[in-house]
C-alpha cells in the first residue's frame, strides 16, 4: 500500500461450511477469480479479476465468494480490492483450497 492509502475492510465473515466453500468454487468464473487472487498474492483490484462478464455479474460472484468466507473486500486508495483468505480456508479445511488451486485450469 502506498503512503496515504487507507484500507477499509468490510466486516469479516467466518469461513462457511465445506459445502458453502465448494459451492462457491464450483462456478468456473468464480474459480478463475480465485486463481487470479492467488496468483497476485495480495489484494487485487476487482477489474483485474474477471473477463467476459459484466460488472453486475462480477459483483454477484464476489458476493458469493465473500459469503462463503473465501475472500474479503477492502477499499484501498478509493478503489475496491478483493483478497483471497487462503490461510483462513486452509485452517478450516486443511488442503482443500490449496489442492483445488494446484490443479491446472481447464483449457
Amino acid at each position: 500500500m502506498a503512503p496515504g492509502d487507507q484500507a477499509q475492510s468490510d466486516e469479516r465473515v467466518e469461513v462457511g461450511t465445506l459445502q458453502d466453500v465448494l459451492a462457491a468454487l464450483s462456478d468456473p468464473v468464480r474459480l478463475e477469480m480465485v486463481r487470479r487472487m492467488h496468483a497476485g498474492g495480495r489484494p487485487t483490484p476487482c477489474a483485474q479479476l474477471y473477463d467476459g462478464v459484466g460488472k453486475s455479474t462480477a459483483s454477484h460472484h464476489f458476493k458469493i465468494l465473500r459469503e462463503a468466507g473465501v475472500i474479503d473486500r477492502s477499499v484501498i486508495g478509493g478503489q475496491t480490492h478483493q483478497d483471497l483468505r487462503l490461510a483462513d480456508v486452509e485452517a478450516a479445511y486443511p488442503g482443500v483450497l490449496s489442492s483445488i488451486l494446484a490443479v491446472p485450469p481447464a483449457r
